[in-house]
């Protein structure tokens, strides 16, 4: 009876592992294949401002003088329409 017990254990304990791993692998496999195609791009930041009250992205382009694609480049992560008080934004630097 011990015997049938421990191998229930044991593929109970089976079970557990494969449906932890199930997730993880799902996860991974997402994320590898957004990545497929796309090239990497190394940004460099050189120098940042902090956002004022009342500041915008168009704002900020034309205070320092850069061009939209490039800002937009050099803040991947940036929301145009969010810009909040104190945002560290990238004004200068390199893509590579």
């Amino acid at each position: 009876m011990a015997n049938c017990d421990n191998k229930s254990v044991t593929f109970l304990n089976l079970v557990l592992v494969l449906s932890l791993l199930l997730p993880i692998s799902i996860t991974e496999c997402r994320q590898l294949r957004s990545g497929i195609g796309q090239e990497s791009v190394a940004i460099e930041c050189n120098s940042v401002y902090g956002a004022e009250d009342g500041d915008t992205c168009t704002g900020i382009i034309q205070k320092f003088g850069l061009n939209d694609e490039f800002f937009s480049t050099i803040n991947p992560n940036l929301s145009y329409e969010k810009i909040f008080l104190g945002q560290w934004l990238c004004i200068n630097g390199t893509v590579n």
